[in-house]
């Protein structure tokens, strides 16, 4: 039987010497396999996580410019309320001056009348009883002067 097949394995060596003797051979070919399966898959996860780590930091760039728009868009609308606010308080101050400036301006006009009423009841009064007026006169006179003795 030795002739049309040819054998992997030396003329005196059985199958199971042959196997025996080839099996370090076998465990190094499957422990080579293994390792470039396990590097393959630590390249193709490294890659993938690259590609992780590269969109983690698209997405913080992004939420950073979000976030700094809608900061300055705060701070826009935040000046423009306080414009706003200034200015309606200016004017409400202005407004409660030119009420006062009012005021004061009917209350001068009211003692001038008052003014003006009580010289026309004392021209009034001298013009009716000059004596009468001349002898007031001389007694507040009078009392002035004891006043100021002491």
């Amino acid at each position: 039987m030795t002739g049309s097949r040819e054998r992997n394995f030396r003329h005196d060596e059985t199958f199971s010497a042959h196997l025996t003797a080839n099996s370090s051979e076998f465990a190094m070919s499957i422990a080579d396999g293994e390792t470039r399966m396990r590097d393959w898959i630590d390249k193709a996860t490294a890659e993938r996580l690259e590609k992780d780590v590269a969109a983690v930091k698209n997405d913080i760039a992004a939420l950073t410019d979000q976030i700094t728009d809608a900061l300055n868009t705060f701070a826009n609308s935040a000046g423009k309320q306080a414009r706003r606010g200034y200015k309606q308080a200016r004017e409400n101050m202005d407004s409660t001056l030119d009420d006062m400036s009012e005021r004061s301006s009917a209350m001068m006009g009211a003692a001038q009348d008052a003014y003006g009423s009580i010289e026309e009841t004392l021209e009034d009064a001298i013009t009716a009883r000059p004596l009468a007026t001349v002898g007031i006169a001389l007694g507040i006179g009078f009392l002035i002067g004891a006043a100021w003795r002491r």
